[in-house]
């Protein structure tokens, strides 16, 4: 059943896409009073481009940068995949967003990848998020209906890494964007809205390496790095165009083998959107000078966003997850636990995330109960055995007949 409420004018329903309770990771641009101090917040559009995607991560407080690869580094770091235990793989996430105010906004996420080379050290990848706002029934600022629209954003990756050595890879993939959050809007004469989009690109350094001890045991120590979304502005006029949630990232896992049945990983995330603080007289600011200028002002410590995940695995067929996401309150103010399963078969992987309320009223925390599905396949390449009977064998010859009359 489709929502059914009133949004002012276009502005309103842009900062419902950029507002930080409608997308994981964007901060709205504003100078606020929180507990007598001032805070600015950082505007980015498409922010549903720092949603996490995937449940394993949901799971583990959104850290997913160094953890182990599989068919969802493509968003986390493309430079893992190289690494992953399968030459194969493809993931599909669907994901329930703000379940607890509206009941139709979702994100749905496919992604997958192929190794080749000599022994498997390069690989391709790609990936397509889609981002659905649900149907809207847009008023205008005296009530009047002003048409019905399906606001929606999707964004297409390809991309492409390989080994540097044993331990170290690096990727690169490069990204589409498209966003039309106003579609269906009966517009007065002069405006001159269009859908936005854009182009980046995503890159990415990884290294791992395992040490292998007594009596089955081992441990694995692994870092990654990445800066994601560097690209083009967007925008939806002839007037404005607004940065994308460009971000760097620094992540390190560490992983325990207790034996051959238990694992244990503990996974830390560091991000920094490099998106300045502007005015609505600054839009002019380039990307590069945008980029420089998130080091600038203000207590550079305040402005990162901090995520720690716990991951265990019985036998490589049953997991637990748990994490905590924070952020500080003068940059968003956003703190969550999160928790989660898996479950592997063979080639199938299942997993689901859950976002735990916090909060109530007005407090309550709009991303509370958010759940997330992963479906993950992940094999290597089917051969034939030696004693499979080859397609060209020719027909099949009867038996000779018997001798003896029977």
């Amino acid at each position: 059943m489709a929502k059914h409420f009133a949004i002012v004018g276009l502005s309103i329903l842009a900062a419902l896409s950029t507002h930080e309770v409608s997308a994981q990771a964007a901060k709205t641009t504003a100078t606020t009073n929180i507990n007598g101090t001032n805070a600015t917040f950082v505007t980015t559009a498409v922010p549903f481009l720092r949603i996490t995607p995937d449940a394993r991560s949901g799971a583990m407080g959104d850290v997913g940068i160094a953890i182990s690869p599989d068919a969802n580094a493509q968003y986390w770091n493309v430079a893992k995949i190289p690494f992953t235990e399968k030459n194969y793989g493809v993931s599909a996430t669907y994901t329930p967003w703000l379940k607890d105010l509206v009941p139709d906004i979702f994100l749905a996420y496919i992604a997958g990848y192929a190794k080749f080379g000599k022994d498997n050290s390069q690989a391709i990848s790609a990936s397509m998020r889609y981002f659905s706002l649900g149907n809207i029934n847009y008023t205008s600022i005296t009530g009047e209906p002003n048409g019905t629209g399906m606001p929606r954003e999707y964004s297409f990756d390809l991309g492409y890494s390989r080994k540097l050595s044993e331990y170290l890879s690096t990727g690169l993939s490069f990204r589409y964007i498209h966003s039309a959050i106003a579609s269906g809007v009966n517009y007065s004469p002069g405006n001159n809205y269009k859908p936005g989009n854009a182009v980046s690109a995503d890159v990415g350094v990884y290294y791992t390496k395992k040490k292998e001890l007594e009596d089955g045991k081992s441990r694995t120590l692994s870092f990654g790095g990445v800066i994601s979304n560097l690209g083009t502005k967007i925008s939806y006029n002839s007037s404005r165009k607004d940065f994308i949630p460009m971000n760097l990232g620094l992540g390190a896992a560490y992983t325990t083998d207790f034996d051959a049945y238990n694992k244990f990983t503990v996974a830390l995330d560091v991000n920094k959107l490099l998106v300045p603080a502007l005015n609505g007289s600054d839009t002019q600011v380039s990307v590069v000078s945008g980029v420089f200028s998130s080091f600038g002002k203000g207590d550079q410590l305040k402005k990162l966003d901090l995520s720690l995940g716990l991951e265990y695995w019985y036998q490589n067929q049953f997991a637990v997850r748990a994490g905590y996401f924070y952020e500080d309150k003068l940059n968003g103010d956003r703190q969550y636990l999160t928790c989660g399963i898996g479950v592997r078969y063979n080639v199938f992987q299942l997993n689901a995330s859950y976002l735990v309320p916090q909060g109530s009223g007005i407090t309550r925390n709009p991303l509370s109960n958010t759940l997330r599905f992963t479906l993950m396949f992940e094999f290597d390449k089917i051969e034939k055995t030696a004693d499979e009977p080859s397609g060209d064998a020719g027909p099949a010859i009867p038996p000779a007949p018997s001798t003896d009359g029977k």
